[in-house]
């Protein structure tokens, strides 16, 4: 999860680079992210319409949709396990038998989270652990039918992403070793989840991808490569890798089978906050093998990879593969925090047949209802052709739409105040995802865990 500003750091940041006044225009070769029908073509500057107040004060949204409450953090589970965990995160849809739905939703505990992922004999990698992942099952109707652990002792599961074969791959976003607040194994490491048979995937830490602080993954369906992103809090900031599975597009025996990690170098780019203007784009990426993937002795982002360096950016967050293409979201970049340049957030493209690296989309400050929030963090690309995106910034939190033209609008806002009258705090939206037919939006509100089913009409 991003580590956002206050409001006034952000306005102060403005005035350094100038821009106050005048805001952040949001900007991006939008057209190539979206392979939408007629339909969402015409949307229009207002989306669905505006926003409209939920008497309930859990979560705004335009008229004629409706949300359902599927789960809360420290309602009982119906599997029995314990309570529902905190801090819900990362999340996708699958489709199951008979019509149903099997959500797998991340936790992202620390050492000390709220409520941690109860520990369940065979699904348990740490019992020092407290994060882990649930699953839903829901009926044709969308009503619960199932909610239990679908692996638990894993820690700071953030994001992750779906697989072609139907299974999830959970992040955790943490480096911390065995002995490292009071973990008895090493953490860092991704694991892979059926969300529809949770016992058939385990707790095995797939070791060969990578021991880092990892954030998102997608997965090439084509050629098997999965990519991922680092978001590393100091510097040298995170890195971009592909993985190379041994065996690839077999599940999970072949992903356990191992392979070659590598990241990506951009030459003569060091940092990517350092490209500012969409549609710059680069045709010689390189891969390389990282030494060290397990990390050993030394973080992988300050490992040695030669005299051209390497390639890093500052709050590498949601990936997914939309076309032929693998996007990945930089949430922000901040020079005062080390970065090469300032931005509220940006989306990249790369083109494994061109080897051509694009800057496609850059954000702007939260200031704007028409303007994209600040800090894009989960994002996924909407069934009518649009794309979703949660933010992860100061003050009100919202699930933008974004039409291919560029139109920007609000599709939710959370009303949870865990504040107070006088200083409000919403919590940040989280796992945006799509049922298979397309019908139902589920998202997630971080704290206070909240997951929702929002239907509606879409088709407008």
């Amino acid at each position: 999860m991003s580590e956002t500003g206050s409001p006034t750091s952000r306005r102060q940041l403005l005035a350094r680079t100038g821009a106050a006044g005048i805001g952040i225009a949001f900007t991006g070769a939008l057209s190539e992210l979206f392979t939408g029908t007629a339909a969402a073509q015409n949307l229009g500057h207002r989306g669905y319409g505006p926003l409209v107040p939920d008497p309930d004060g859990l979560l705004d949204l335009p008229r004629g949709f409706r949300y359902t409450v599927l789960s809360r953090e420290g309602d009982r589970l119906r599997s029995g396990e314990g309570p529902v965990p905190s801090n819900h995160d990362g999340m996708a849809a699958f489709a199951g038998r008979r019509g149903r739905v099997h959500l797998v939703r991340n936790h992202e505990n620390r050492a000390t989270g709220r409520v941690p992922v109860p520990v369940i004999d065979g699904l348990t990698y740490d019992p020092e652990g407290k994060g882990g992942c649930t699953a839903l099952t829901l009926d044709q109707r969308g009503r619960v039918l199932s909610e239990r652990v679908a692996i638990a002792g894993t820690a700071v599961n953030c994001a992750g992403g779906p697989t072609p074969w139907g299974t999830w791959l959970t992040c955790e976003e943490t480096e911390d070793r065995a002995g490292t607040n009071g973990y008895a194994k090493d953490h860092g490491y991704i694991f892979e989840v059926d969300g529809a048979d949770p016992r058939r995937t385990g707790a095995v830490p797939l070791t060969a991808m990578g021991r880092f602080q990892h954030e998102a993954i997608a997965v090439d369906p084509k050629r098997g490569v999965v990519y991922e992103t680092e978001d590393a809090f100091d510097r040298p900031f995170g890195l971009f890798y592909r993985f190379l599975p041994e065996k690839p597009l077999g599940g999970t025996g072949s992903l356990r089978a191992g392979g070659r990690l590598q990241a990506m170098r951009v030459p003569d780019v060091p940092d990517l906050s350092s490209i500012q203007e969409t549609g710059a784009h680069f045709d010689r990426v390189e891969w390389v093998d990282v030494p060290d993937p397990l990390a050993a002795e030394t973080a992988i982002r300050f490992q040695d990879f030669g005299p051209k360096g390497i390639t890093h950016a500052q709050k590498l967050e949601g990936c997914y593969w939309g076309g032929r293409s693998v996007y990945f979201v930089s949430s922000f970049a901040r020079s005062s925090d080390g970065s090469a340049g300032d931005h509220y957030g940006q989306i990249w493209r790369y083109d494994p047949d061109r080897r051509r690296l694009t800057l496609v989309i850059v954000f702007g400050p939260d200031t704007d209802i028409q303007l994209p929030g600040e800090s894009p963090d989960n994002i996924c690309l909407a069934p009518s052709g649009g794309l979703m995106v949660c933010e992860d910034g100061g003050g009100a939190q919202h699930v933008y739409g974004v039409t291919r033209h560029g139109e920007v609008y609000a599709l939710a806002r959370n009303r949870q105040n865990r504040g107070t009258d006088d200083d409000p705090d919403w919590g940040e939206f989280a796992g945006v995802t799509f049922s298979p037919d397309g019908r139902t939006m589920y998202v997630n509100v971080y704290d206070p865990g909240t997951t929702f089913a929002v239907t509606g009409p879409w088709h407008r």
